[in-house]
């Protein structure tokens, strides 16, 4: 996987600081330039809704956030950069200037990849001393949350600059498709601005307001778009017999004169007030902030449920969180202060974690503990590999304690003290805490190591005893836990 440490983002628009919010909560330092001076404050913005997004919609932690530095120039945000992302105007001249200054600072190893929605790569490289790092990347908005990035490469970019490209939005959760011939407007878009001509005609004959189109769209086909497209929501369509049958059945009522998709309404005053006015009629009354987040508060259910069902655009969350806790579980224990408690688990507490009181309900302060413990167990060797190798350890006692509620939307974190490690046995102690330090809950478990295949409790191999003992020994020097050894009914 192509290793993304630094990228610049030229342009601080909608879709810059989509881009801006994505790398950054992924540990990518960005730098960007935009020459508005109110480009930072309309960039923390996105960022604080990218951050309250993904605090619902991940299960995993993100890496460390990167550092957002605003340039002076295009040069200077260019410079050191792996990947530069262009998103100024839809102007070619702009964008090739944009490119002139790129090239005066940044390494021709740095990808260059433009958010255009529409101009040809080719047309975008003709002017660059080194075109063949240069296609598009086209994004969906909110850049943070879809997945989705259109690859187009241009006659002279290379196939190695799009998988390099490609390899780096793979490590940020994105999911990048590679369109192998050139077209304008690509692919989404066309398919998009297909449905928005025929929209406007039936605004603009009096068939339909902006708010009946959009539940015609909400309340029906659109549920069965994001989650199967359209090929495979006809080929369900045509029953056992499949697409053949579908296409036989309504083919040829493609013939009928239904659509206007090859026309365009005159935009004439008149359109345009009854556009603006039927919208602001339909949403007028929410904010913009507010509509945002709604957005993005659905979309994180749905993503939600397609990874659950690792369903279309929930593969590539739940390769994103995979990879997440890949990165998460490297480490070097030598690097590690035993001197202290091991923190061992952190989260956001999601809605579906609330009981009827608003409250995070008892079976997921056992499942924070759970966390804990598998991460226990990887600081000391028993990682997926160990596993798969037949041993592991089997939880076979657990007191927990409910100390403090926490609510829905609250960040908490558990840290761990080995008690006691030895021969089969290994016994742990959490504590999770909230963000503001007040501690919830405690949780008292004891493990033993067992052979997979057998079902006996086995002796684990030395690298592991090992890193016990040394956890165990440190883990000694520290107060004996308030709570430890006690069973329900005891006395404070």
């Amino acid at each position: 996987m192509q290793t993304l440490q630094t990228a610049a983002v030229i342009g601080a628009g909608v879709i810059g600081n989509g881009w801006i919010a994505r790398l950054l909560l992924n540990g990518v330092d960005v730098n960007v330039f935009d020459p508005s001076p109110d480009a930072p404050k309309h960039a923390d913005k996105v960022i604080n809704n990218a951050e309250r997004a993904y605090t619902k919609l991940l299960s995993v932690s993100l890496p460390q956030k990167g550092q957002l530095s605003f340039k002076s120039s295009v040069a200077e945000a260019s410079a050191n950069a792996d990947i530069i992302i262009e998103a100024v105007p839809e102007r070619l001249d702009m964008k090739q200037s944009v490119y002139r200054e790129i090239e005066s600072s940044a390494s021709t190893e740095a990808i260059i990849a433009s958010s255009t929605s529409g101009i040809l790569p080719t047309e975008l490289q003709a002017e660059l001393e080194h075109p063949e790092r240069l296609m598009v990347a086209h994004p969906f908005n909110p850049v943070y949350l879809l997945p989705l990035a259109e690859m187009v490469g241009g006659e002279k970019t290379s196939a190695a600059a799009i998988e390099k490209a490609s390899n780096m939005l793979e490590s940020i959760g994105m999911f990048p498709l590679h369109i192998k011939k050139e077209i304008p407007a690509f692919i989404a878009d066309r398919l998009l601005e297909s449905v928005w001509r025929e929209a406007l005609w039936l605004v603009n004959d009096g068939v339909a307001t902006t708010e009946e189109i959009d539940d015609a769209i909400r309340y029906g086909f659109g549920l069965r778009w994001a989650q199967m497209g359209l090929f495979e929501t006809y080929r369900l369509a045509g029953g056992e017999a499949g697409m053949r049958h579908f296409i036989s059945q309504f083919g040829p009522c493609l013939e009928w004169p239904w659509t206007h998709l090859m026309d365009v309404p005159e935009f004439t005053e008149e359109l345009v007030d009854k556009v603006v006015n039927q919208s602001d009629e339909q949403s007028g009354m929410h904010s913009i902030r507010a509509l945002e987040q709604k957005r993005d508060d659905n979309l994180v259910e749905i993503l939600k449920v397609l990874k659950d069902n690792r369903w279309g655009a929930g593969n590539a969350l739940q390769s994103f969180e995979s990879k997440l806790l890949e990165k998460a579980e490297k480490f070097n224990f030598d690097d590690l202060d035993l001197n202290q408690l091991v923190e061992t688990f952190k989260t956001t507490i999601p809605q579906k974690w609330a009981d009827y009181n608003g409250h995070m309900n008892e079976a997921h302060y056992l499942e924070c503990f759970t966390k804990a413990t598998d991460k226990i167990m990887t600081i000391v060797g028993v990682d997926a590999q160990y596993i798969a190798n037949g041993d592991s350890y089997f939880t076979v006692e657990t007191h927990i304690r409910h100390l403090d509620e926490v609510l829905v939307g609250e960040a908490v974190k558990a840290s761990t003290q080995v008690l006691f490690g030895g021969g089969k046995k290994l016994q742990v102690f959490h504590f999770l805490h909230h963000e503001d330090g007040r501690l919830l809950a405690t949780g008292e478990h004891m493990l033993i190591h067992v052979n997979l295949e057998s079902r006996a409790a086995t002796v684990p191999n030395d690298m592991v005893c090992s890193r016990i003992d040394r956890i165990f020994q440190a883990h000694q020097t520290l107060p004996s836990p308030d709570g430890v050894g006690r069973a329900v009914g005891d006395k404070h």
